[in-house]
């Protein structure tokens, strides 16, 4: 078995502050932490679509350090705090990112998350090519 970590250079923090892989490869497959709307600069909007497009932009930053792209995306599970009041905007950020064939998806209700004001963090696994 071979891991390889997927470290965009703007998460570097997060591999040696926090010692975990914005991006773990491992048998064919890339597993993704879980990524929220805080961006690597520690910024955070409390704009709900602002943070959610952030998310997405961060899964895409490590996908793309892989050299893989939304299309390689197998599972997506997202983690939400306030789910239905931001489902809506969720689902119309989402169709601006998953291609065909849709990655299976789960949602879940979350009661919180490490940094204050977080509403959404998603986690990805992709199958590499």
């Amino acid at each position: 078995m071979t891991l390889r970590p997927v470290v965009p250079p703007a998460m570097r923090a997060y591999y040696d502050d926090w010692h975990m892989s914005p991006g773990l490869s491992c048998n064919g497959f890339l597993f993704l932490t879980g990524m929220t709307g805080k961006r690597p600069d520690g910024v955070l909007s409390a704009d709900p679509a602002t943070q959610i497009r952030e998310a997405f932009q961060q899964v895409n930053a490590v996908l793309e350090e892989a050299g893989l792209s939304f299309g390689h995306v197998v599972e997506l599970t997202s983690y939400h705090k306030g789910l239905r009041d931001h489902l809506e905007v969720f689902q119309e950020i989402h169709a601006d990112y998953v291609q065909e064939p849709y990655p299976a998806w789960t949602a879940i209700e979350v009661a919180g998350f490490v940094t204050e004001g977080v509403i959404v963090e998603l986690r990805v696994i992709a199958r590499e090519a």
